[in-house]
């Protein structure tokens, strides 16, 4: 089968340089061969793939690869990795340009990235459903009121990925600073939430319908003073933190963090694949912290980790991921 990966690695292909741009990481981002790994991947599974970029120039390149076909079947699938450029919701831009060509993808409609990226949003909507999160508020100036918050409390963009913006704020006279700084440096409001002290859990799911639960990925802080994953926690191989998979968590809380999990997914609008992170406070009760429909695939990451414990080679997960698409479509698996 025809399969186009859509990454950005270019951020040249505009019209023009208008709007958010995406936001520069700390340092460099590492050369992980993530994009070529899956590509490799797609080739094993016997696809015929191309590697283009998600920008202005993405339908036509589409349509040279993989023509219309006279019944008007699609003739390929695209597997969705592209992060968006500039703008709001940038998640959101490359599956509605293929919704509006009638291209399937992998991984979330554009509503559901639009509900997952903004993590006030995501938020609310899993609050509703009953699964717990800690207290919130959003913030612009920074002088406005907390209510009932309690200290510390963690600081960060409210529509960003990766942790970038992420700051841990121990007393009320350093909140402010911490605001003007998303404010300033993402052009966005910032979340703050109650810092959930306490072991912190990945759960991967695989799938639609009833999604399936990768083991569970612990993050294991040790006896560091800081137990939080920055953006150089997750990036940084000198401040990477271990992970023990699969999570030693007894069965019956196992299973309501996986519960929990399904709920976020369903709830966010989901689909194929996603990562839920969690808290668990020191006495048992656990917390949604994040939600990612488009979690990392890197060998080091959560979400891999979690896949081959469970049994799934790299390649196997790639096109496993290809083939839960597709049967999303279709009511088939490829052929």
């Amino acid at each position: 089968m025809r399969v186009a990966m859509v990454t950005n690695g270019d951020f040249t292909g505009i019209i023009n340089r208008f709007g958010l741009p995406y936001p520069q990481p700390p340092q460099p981002w590492p050369q992980e061969g993530t994009v070529e790994r899956v590509v490799a991947a797609l080739h094993e599974g016997g696809h015929e793939t191309l590697l283009c970029e998600g920008d202005k120039g993405l339908l036509a390149t589409l349509e040279r690869f993989m023509p219309p076909d006279p019944q008007g079947r699609p003739s390929g699938i695209v597997f969705n990795w592209a992060h968006g450029i500039q703008g709001e919701y940038r998640f959101t831009h490359v599956p509605a340009m293929l919704e509006m060509a009638g291209v399937p993808y992998t991984g979330s409609s554009p509503l559901g990235h639009g509900l997952s990226h903004d993590k006030v949003i995501t938020k609310t909507i899993i609050r509703d459903v009953g699964v717990p999160t800690p207290n919130f508020c959003v913030m612009r100036r920074g002088n406005e009121s907390t209510g009932d918050l309690r200290f510390p409390v963690v600081v960060k963009p409210r529509r960003e990925d990766s942790s970038l913006g992420l700051q841990l704020v121990h007393e009320p006279a350093h909140l402010r600073q911490a605001v003007e700084v998303i404010v300033t440096q993402y052009a966005q409001d910032a979340l703050v939430e109650e810092y959930i002290d306490g072991r912190e859990i990945c759960v991967a799911l695989l799938g639609n319908g009833e999604p399936e639960v990768l083991p569970l990925v612990e993050q294991d802080f040790g006896d560091r003073e800081t137990r939080l994953m920055t953006w150089e926690a997750k990036f940084a191989a000198a401040a990477a933190v271990p992970k023990i998979c699969p999570a030693q968590i007894g069965s019956g809380l196992a299973t309501v963090l996986r519960d929990i999990s399904v709920a976020c997914f369903r709830a966010c609008q989901c689909r194929d694949f996603a990562r839920v992170d969690l808290r668990i406070d020191r006495s048992g009760q656990p917390f949604v912290l994040e939600f990612d429909c488009m979690p990392g695939l890197s060998m080091q990451s959560p979400y891999t980790i979690a896949a081959m414990t469970a049994g799934h080679s790299f390649p196997g997960l790639i096109n496993r991921i290809i083939n839960v698409a597709h049967t999303r479509y279709f009511g088939i698996g490829i052929p």
